[in-house]
């Protein structure tokens, strides 16, 4: 474009001063034809890299996750071919899940053994708190058969003491006092068998845990015990489906698993430093570096273009995302000592600037580690961005030239 522009220049130059001589060709206008295009292609250019940055640094960042099982064992199947598109959910390879499902099925068998145990105590609770019932009854009625036969003790004693009164008198009948003094007797063996009753269930009931009935609270401590056990085989068997399921690995993401060396026969295990194969997902970040100085102007919202090498003659729009306004000369480490400053000044270091790239070139396919050129457009003298847009283009057809000689 600079080069178009002098030629313009030139030609009117030549028209001026050459073809139509309106003006004379002396040292004082040669100088001047000179000066001219130098100082406005300089101002030219000091501006447009202010209003409209450019940047030959655009680069393609895709997330890479390190797949790593969560369990180890043999690899029985690799389905999954390498480079290709594979979608969120296909199988990427399956580990032997014999072990783990003979996990599963002993913890099924203890759990259901577990819940027998539960059940079991649950029915001695009842049994126990019928038990505790049917002594409470007992020692209610053996209190109240002692209670029923003290009074009629106390009316025999009457009688014994009436009769024996007649008798001295010589009143009375001596069966009659013999038959009272028998009835004492009889009635004083039931209350004193009653008695024995009452004390023996009373002393079966004696036996309190928080203030339940001691058989009762155990058999409620071991309905407890069982629960817990229920409980903890519950988690057991859970914790073996969860193995056994991830014998089975899936891609976590659209994307390409790079590389695959993964096979059938391998042994691979639950170790962060040992991914089993690594899988770059689809979605793409488009960056570009700037120098600091560039960004004076630019903003989120503003337009951008860029063009990559691996897509000669296509230029893909964009908008700013987001400026990261953080790098690694910004950050001091945490130590003992005071920061050393180096033996020679640093060079400033570069901006990344996030694109956002439009609808229309959403779905073109962006490698991951694709560079190129590109350039920014902010709201400040818009005249002159269509210098900038022609210089993005010419460069962006220049990528079809491969320069090598072999």
């Amino acid at each position: 474009m600079e080069a178009l522009l002098l030629a313009i220049y030139a030609f009117f130059v030549w028209l001026i001063f050459i073809k139509l001589k309106w003006l004379p060709w002396t040292t004082t206008s040669q100088v001047t034809v000179v000066v001219i295009p130098i100082v406005a292609m300089a101002a030219l250019i000091l501006t447009l890299n202010v209003v409209a940055p450019s940047s030959a640094d655009v680069r393609v960042i895709k997330y890479v996750v390190q797949v790593i099982p969560q369990v180890r064992g043999r690899v029985i199947e690799v389905p999954v071919e390498p480079n290709r598109l594979v979608k969120k959910g296909e199988l990427l390879f399956r580990i032997d899940p014999t072990q783990y499902q003979n996990d599963l099925n002993v913890a099924k068998a203890k759990l259901a053994a577990d819940e027998a145990k539960l059940a079991q105590s649950g029915a001695n609770l009842v049994d126990a708190s019928a038990g505790a019932r049917q002594l409470q009854e007992q020692l209610r009625s053996a209190s109240a058969q002692v209670s029923t036969l003290r009074p009629r003790l106390e009316l025999a004693q009457l009688r014994v003491r009436q009769n024996r009164e007649l008798v001295a008198s010589g009143a009375g009948d001596r069966f009659a006092l013999e038959q009272a003094e028998a009835n004492v007797i009889d009635l004083e063996a039931q209350i004193m068998t009653a008695s024995a009753n009452e004390a023996q269930v009373a002393q079966k009931l004696s036996g309190l845990v928080n203030g339940e009935q001691a058989t009762v609270a155990v058999a409620r401590a071991q309905v407890a015990t069982a629960k817990a056990q229920v409980d903890a085989s519950r988690a057991d068997l859970a914790n073996a489906q969860w193995n056994l399921d991830q014998t089975v690995v899936y891609a976590p993401a659209n994307g390409y698993a790079i590389n695959v060396q993964l096979r059938p026969g391998s042994f691979v295990t639950a170790f962060p430093v040992a991914p089993a194969l690594s899988f770059v997902e689809e979605t793409y970040q488009v960056i570009a570096l700037y120098q600091q100085n560039e960004l004076t102007l630019v903003e989120p919202g503003n337009e951008a273009e860029f063009a990559l090498n691996t897509h000669p003659g296509r230029i893909i729009k964009a908008k700013v995302d987001s400026i990261v306004w953080a790098q690694g000369q910004g950050q001091m480490a945490q130590a003992g000592v005071l920061p050393q400053t180096g033996a020679y000044p640093q060079v400033p270091g570069r901006f990344p600037v996030k694109f956002a790239v439009e609808e229309r070139d959403r779905e073109l396919f962006l490698a991951a580690g694709a560079d190129g050129h590109g350039a920014i457009y902010t709201e400040h003298v818009h005249a002159i961005h269509i210098l900038r847009m022609v210089i993005l283009r010419v460069g962006s057809i220049t990528n079809y030239l491969v320069l090598k000689l072999h």
